[in-house]
C-alpha cells in the first residue's frame, strides 16, 4: 500500500475540517447566487469551477460530519478500480504514484484536502429536507433553516438510500443481515456461512474477502459478465484503461455520439462488469454460484431454482434506491430519472445535477469525468446568471 504522502492528507483534511467547522450556517434565512448540495467529488468539482468565476457567491451543503464520509463509510479492504492518474479533480493532482490505486481513505483524504486548499466554502452536517420553489427562487430547506438561490446544483449520483427487498424482514432472526453500505469487514458476521445476494462488483469483492477468511460463502445472481484484463496488469494500466476511460467512456460513449445514445437507455440501469475480482478468483476461492433469490420459505432464503440456503450470514449487494424523495419539484420522468440534457434540467432554469450515472457521458459518475461535467455546468450558470438582474439580497435574520 502507498503511504508516501497519506501523512499530508490527514494534514490537509484536518485544515478542511476546520474550514467546514468554522463555516457553520447561522439559523434563520439566507440567500446565495448558487446552492450547490452535496460535497463528493461532483459537488467539490462544481465549487471549484464556481470559484474560478470569482463573481459568484456560493455554499455547498453536505449530509455528513465529514468531507469524504461516502467513501469513509465503504467496506475496510476497498480500494479504487483506477490508478492515481485518473483519481485527480481539476486542479489538483491525485499526491501519489501514477500507477497507484488508492485506498478509500486515501480518496477520502485527499477529497478533504481538495476542499481546503481551495479554500470551498463547505458546510458539512447540513441534511437537506427539501427543495421547492417560492416567488421565482429555489428554496433549500434543512430544518431551521431555509437557503435561497436563483440556481441549485444537485452534485451526487442516485446511491442514496440502501435497496433491500421486503421479504428480508422474513429471514430468521438468527441470520445476521447486512446491506453492502454497513459491512465494513468480516468480523461483523456471525461464525458461520454466508449468502451475498446481487453479483456485480460490491458482491463479487466482499465474497472473495469472506471466503478468504475462511467461511463457506455462496454468491447469487446472474453475472454482469466482466472486463478482459487486470486493471492492476501493465497492459491494464498502460494500454486498457487509458482506451477504455479516455476515448470509449470519456469520447465515444457520451449524448454527443449515435452511439452513445443508443446504449445510454439501457446502461442507465443496467450493473456495470466486474472489474478486479473476476469469475476465476471466486471459483479458486470456493465461492458457490447460486440463481437469484426470489424470496423466503421457512425463514431461509429461496433462490429462483427453488432451493433454499441454510446459512448464517445473508449480505445484500443488492444497490441503492435514488434517494431523491426530498426534491419537491416536477422534474421526474415515469421511471424516476431526472429530465435533463448533461445535466440541466428540463423546464427549470437554474436547476442541473453533476454526478448522475451517464449524464453526459460513462465517465459523468467517475472521479476523472465530473471535472468536465461540472465546468460545462457552471458555464450554464454563468449563462443564466447573465440573462437575470442583480440580486436585491434579503437581509439575513435570526
Amino acid at each position: 500500500m502507498y503511504t508516501g504522502n497519506t501523512r499530508q492528507l490527514i494534514e490537509e483534511g484536518s485544515a478542511a475540517i476546520q474550514l467546514t467547522r468554522s463555516s457553520a450556517a447561522p439559523a434563520g434565512r439566507e440567500v446565495f447566487d448558487v446552492i450547490v448540495i452535496g460535497a463528493g467529488q461532483a459537488g467539490l468539482s462544481a465549487g471549484y469551477h464556481l470559484s474560478r468565476t470569482g463573481k459568484t457567491r456560493f455554499v455547498i451543503l453536505e449530509a455528513n460530519a465529514r468531507i469524504g464520509d461516502s467513501w469513509r463509510m465503504r467496506w475496510d479492504s476497498l480500494r479504487l478500480f483506477t490508478p492515481a492518474r485518473f483519481d485527480g479533480l481539476d486542479g489538483m493532482p491525485f499526491p501519489a504514484p501514477a500507477a497507484h490505486f488508492p485506498t478509500k481513505d486515501e480518496m477520502a483524504g485527499y477529497l478533504e484536502a481538495y476542499a481546503a486548499h481551495f479554500r470551498l466554502p463547505v458546510r458539512t452536517g447540513v441534511r437537506v429536507e427539501r427543495l421547492f420553489e417560492r416567488n421565482g427562487r429555489y428554496v433549500v430547506s434543512t430544518g431551521a433553516q431555509e437557503i435561497e438561490a436563483r440556481q441549485v446544483v444537485i452534485a451526487m449520483g442516485k446511491y442514496q438510500r440502501p435497496k433491500v427487498p421486503e421479504f428480508a424482514s422474513a429471514l430468521r432472526e438468527t441470520i445476521t443481515q447486512l446491506h453492502s453500505s454497513a459491512y465494513r469487514k468480516s468480523t461483523q458476521l456471525q461464525p458461520g456461512s454466508v449468502l451475498l445476494i446481487g453479483a456485480g462488483n460490491s458482491g463479487a469483492d466482499i465474497a472473495l474477502e469472506t471466503a478468504r477468511s475462511g467461511r463457506e460463502v455462496w454468491l447469487a445472481g446472474r453475472t454482469p459478465g466482466e472486463v478482459p484484463f487486470r486493471p492492476e496488469s501493465v497492459f491494464g494500466r498502460k494500454v486498457m484503461q487509458p482506451l477504455v476511460l479516455r476515448l470509449i467512456f470519456h469520447r465515444l460513449l457520451s449524448v454527443q455520439t449515435p452511439l452513445g445514445r443508443k446504449v445510454r437507455p439501457s446502461l442507465l440501469h443496467k450493473a456495470g462488469p466486474l472489474i478486479r475480482v473476476k469469475s476465476r478468483d471466486l471459483a479458486a476461492a470456493g465461492v458457490h454460484r447460486v440463481p437469484r433469490v426470489v424470496g423466503v420459505s421457512d425463514g431461509l432464503p429461496l433462490l429462483e431454482d427453488g432451493r433454499t440456503l441454510s446459512v448464517q450470514n445473508v449480505i445484500w449487494c443488492t444497490g441503492f434506491h435514488a434517494g431523491f424523495d426530498w426534491i419537491d419539484l416536477p422534474i421526474f420522468a415515469v421511471d424516476g430519472e431526472p429530465k435533463h440534457r448533461s445535466g440541466v434540467v428540463d423546464g427549470k432554469e437554474g436547476l442541473y445535477f453533476v454526478g448522475l450515472h451517464f449524464l453526459h457521458a460513462m465517465t459523468s459518475g467517475m472521479v476523472h469525468g465530473v471535472g468536465r461535467d461540472a465546468s460545462r455546468i457552471v458555464e450554464s450558470i454563468e449563462s443564466q446568471a447573465a440573462k437575470c438582474p442583480p440580486y436585491q439580497r434579503a437581509p439575513r435574520r435570526a
